[in-house]
């Protein structure tokens, strides 16, 4: 059975799944659901849900739509978290594999470093880089990045330690391979499967990064974001608690997909013939 349908015939891959093909389907369709600016004023301001068929989520203090901006979110959170995802695991996977391939001297020098990385607590590597570099949506994807490689860097070394002495590696050795090739070609590839399911951790620790950021002002002030969202809403929590309820669950939605499909990833993945 392949890794997919593993995946799928799990009912917390099932249910996972299900949450981000919504999220995702909204994410990539909300320039036709909720087509121009989400920031817009659309109409009159703290105007409750289900009250104007025009308007199901009501706005927010300054008349903007709610359902746009909880569309348009979606699309910021996942772009966050995936590229945010994609970036710490590549810069990982490189640091890993040099290391856990080079050994000694070199192997010594990379993991101090990403002791150094992992000693400080992510989020607040993120808010420092931000604060100093600001807040645009390439510096917050690059803030998480910076903060996350550390653990899938650690992860592909040690698998990069026990694939290295395998026959396969000795024969290209043997053969007059370069290192290099031998390292990336060979041995990486072989490396990477139990990163997947770290993979999507650190989208779900990404998407949250960036909605902290986001609510405590950090984030970029032109695009829409859940965080920002909810943010605003905290100002108007006792008269319209909605405005940080709906962003709220579509963010705690997003977390768990991510969540629910890592676990059965994991799961996966070991009834694949790997721990």
């Amino acid at each position: 059975m392949s890794f997919f349908r593993r995946l799928v015939s799990s009912p917390t891959g099932a249910l996972g799944m299900a949450l981000l093909g919504v999220i995702a389907a909204t994410a990539l369709l909300a320039p036709w659901l909720s087509p121009g600016d989400p920031l817009r004023i659309a109409g009159p301001a703290l105007l409750p849900p289900f009250t104007d068929p025009a308007l199901p989520f009501g706005t927010d203090r300054l008349g903007r739509d709610v359902l746009a901006g909880l569309l348009h979110g979606a699309r910021t959170s996942l772009i966050v978290g995936l590229a945010a995802a994609a970036a710490a695991v590549l810069i990982g996977s490189i640091v890993g594999t040099v290391a856990g391939f080079a050994g000694r001297l070199v192997d010594e020098a990379l993991m101090r470093v990403v002791d150094a990385f992992q000693i400080v607590p992510g989020f607040l590597l993120a808010l420092a880089f931000v604060s100093v570099a600001g807040g645009s949506l390439g510096t917050v994807i690059l803030a998480i990045a910076l903060s996350a490689w550390a653990q899938p860097a650690r992860l592909v070394r040690a698998e990069v330690l026990s694939i290295r002495e395998r026959d396969y590696v000795a024969a290209a050795r043997v053969i007059g391979m370069h290192p290099l090739e031998i390292a990336f070609k060979e041995i990486l590839p072989n490396a990477l499967p139990p990163v997947l399911a770290l993979a999507a951790v650190i989208v779900a620790a990404a998407i949250l990064t960036e909605a902290a950021l986001s609510f405590l002002g950090l984030g970029d002030p032109n695009v829409v974001t859940w965080g920002s969202m909810i943010s605003e809403g905290r100002n108007v929590l006792r008269a319209a608690p909605f405005l940080s309820v709906i962003p709220g669950i579509g963010l705690v939605a997003a977390v768990l997909g991510v969540y629910l499909v890592s676990e059965a990833a994991g799961e996966a993945l070991g009834r694949g013939g790997r721990p």
